[in-house]
């Protein structure tokens, strides 16, 4: 299969064009479901000892505690320094996306309202092996936090020593996160949906993974008494909207930023310039040379593509279509297109807008939808951290004014039960 293919939108038949837009195939392996079945499967007959065998089995390292404090893991003042910084970008960004809770009199003596409370039990799985993700742990960690959920089971898979990432441990210590469970893939995932002896229970899962994980969340959310998810966030994606001024050397580390964090990650190029088209593409050759993680980037290169339209219009009508986990709009004037965006997890505009600046510390979440998710689902926010409860009250004369419609409406549906609780209300005296 050709690296970075490149393709011309409008020579493409309808088919094509669809197949141009395909995840990658790995993602659909109906092998992984099988397996992940499975693995939950043996979590939840036998816990503890299934945890610690697969641990052994997927990540290397036999482990006797699973759960393990966060405090002390020493890491470079430089890391604190640049911790510190996402921290307060993304406490001053997730504070401004706090839901608030509300009370309307919509009719004389009918009250509605919301009221808000954290969930009270959330689990967050942040990616290790051999890329760590820091970063996940804050975009998890502080949000949980801020929210109060007042129980918070962070789990993250060891390395081949056993032990969690310093960068990791340092986060969570730093967000206020005392413990953390190590674990991680399907198991992980398994352990907090159903709990085991070490690993409490929990009402919702949080965090990116790959398909193992993606799978086993969705799975999970699926059977009786599984937990919600936050989103299907699985294998990275990025797509780049660029015309023949941007920068090809930019475009191109755009580009492999994404396609390093793994094998079935895509990173897809629309441009209307077969110029441009040509000339990142050779950039893109160039860089990924010197990537100490180049092997996994070509492998994911393999299923990426450069597509060519005809002007930007029909590059806005691609991305809409595609629905990217990360769209990168690097074009002139590119604030002007925002508008006409219609799903991706999270915008990057103009130039200096470095998709990595998001994965660390612009202050937005970097847990976003996936696989075309975007269309329907949003990425973590504070209010993620939440369940949101209607709250009604009525009054005898608001019973009197919206009573009757109540009745109507419930014989028109055929519910006597329905209308009997209404009727009966209006009829007493009391």
């Amino acid at each position: 299969m050709e690296i970075l293919a490149c393709l011309t939108w409008s020579e493409l038949t309808p088919d094509q064009r669809f197949s141009a837009l395909a995840r990658a195939p790995v993602v659909n392996d109906s092998d992984t479901e099988t397996s992940v079945r499975r693995i939950i499967g043996q979590i939840r007959a036998d816990g503890d000892n299934s945890l610690r065998a697969l641990t052994r089995r997927f990540d290397g390292p036999s482990i006797d505690h699973i759960a393990i404090p966060t405090r002390g893991a020493r890491v470079s003042r430089e890391l604190h320094a640049a911790m510190d910084l996402a921290i307060a970008n993304l406490t001053a960004f997730h504070e401004q996306t706090r839901p608030r809770e509300f009370s309307v009199e919509v009719q004389g003596g009918v009250r509605c309202g919301v009221a808000l409370r954290p969930i009270r039990s959330v689990g967050l799985y942040i990616p290790g092996g051999s890329a760590p993700l820091v970063s996940t742990a804050l975009m998890l960690g502080l949000p949980a936090i801020l929210a109060g959920c007042p129980q918070i089971v962070a789990m993250s898979p060891p390395g081949p020593d056993g032990k969690i990432n310093a960068g990791v441990l340092a986060a969570l210590e730093k967000v206020g996160i005392d413990t953390v469970y190590r674990a991680g893939g399907a198991q992980a995932i398994a352990a907090m949906a159903f709990g085991t002896d070490s690993v409490p229970r929990v009402d919702k899962i949080f965090g990116p993974g790959n398909r193992f994980v993606t799978a086993a969340k969705q799975i999970v959310s699926q059977m009786p008494g599984g937990p919600a998810i936050d989103m299907p966030a699985g294998p990275s994606e990025v797509m780049v909207i660029a015309d023949d001024r941007a920068n090809p050397a930019f475009v191109a580390a755009d580009l492999l930023s994404q396609a390093e964090h793994g094998p079935d990650s895509q990173a897809m190029l629309v441009t209307d310039s077969p110029g441009f088209a040509k000339r990142c593409r050779q950039e893109v050759m160039r860089q990924v040379q010197r990537l100490p993680r180049g092997d996994v980037a070509q492998t994911a290169l393999r299923h990426s593509r450069i597509l060519v339209a005809e002007n930007i219009t029909t590059c806005v009508d691609i991305a809409n279509r595609y629905a990217a986990e990360h769209l990168i709009i690097n074009t002139d004037d590119a604030a002007s297109l925002v508008d006409s965006i219609a799903a991706a997890g999270s915008v990057f505009v103009g130039p200096w807008s470095a998709e990595a600046l998001g994965d660390y510390c612009s202050g937005t979440n970097h847990v976003l939808p996936t696989y075309g998710a975007a269309r329907s689902a949003s990425g973590v926010s504070l209010e993620s951290f939440f369940n949101r409860m209607s709250v009604q009250e009525v009054s005898r004369s608001g019973l009197d004014r919206i009573g009757p419609a109540a009745q109507c409406m419930a014989a028109a549906e055929g519910l006597e039960a329905h209308r009997l609780a209404v009727s009966m209300r209006m009829e007493s005296e009391g």
